[in-house]
């Protein structure tokens, strides 16, 4: 399991230089990220991991454009979360799309053994 790190909701990020400031609904970023952030600024890169939480204000054009951006640049987990269909989406950089639903766990690979299961994620 990676020491340290932070997670924290509402995170502020630049995912490129020249692109305007972004905020993942949640975020995970390592330790060794966390300590070059400005204790006054934002992150500078995506976070190693951003999930989004889907709602009526959220476009299929945001979340594709956002997706691919942060996963262009240093983002290792992508997760989508769909409270109306409980189902959790996470995609990473290799290009590969995986969908989690109610009754399964998700692993994950950044934090070792560890899987969480998706009705916890909906609780």
């Amino acid at each position: 399991m990676p020491e340290g790190g932070v997670v924290d909701t509402e995170f502020a990020y630049r995912p490129v230089p020249e692109h305007e400031l972004w905020v993942a609904d949640v975020a995970y970023v390592s330790a060794a990220r966390e300590q070059r952030i400005d204790p006054d600024g934002y992150l500078e890169g995506p976070p190693d991991i951003v999930i989004e939480v889907l709602s009526p204000s959220n476009t299929a054009s945001e979340m594709l454009e956002k997706e691919q951006l942060c996963l262009e640049n240093g983002t290792k987990e992508f997760w989508v979360l769909d409270p109306v269909r409980r189902l959790v989406r996470i995609s990473t950089p290799d290009g590969i799309t995986r969908n989690w639903k109610s009754g399964q766990e998700i692993p994950l690979p950044l934090f070792g053994d560890h899987k969480i299961a998706v009705d916890a994620i909906f609780a």
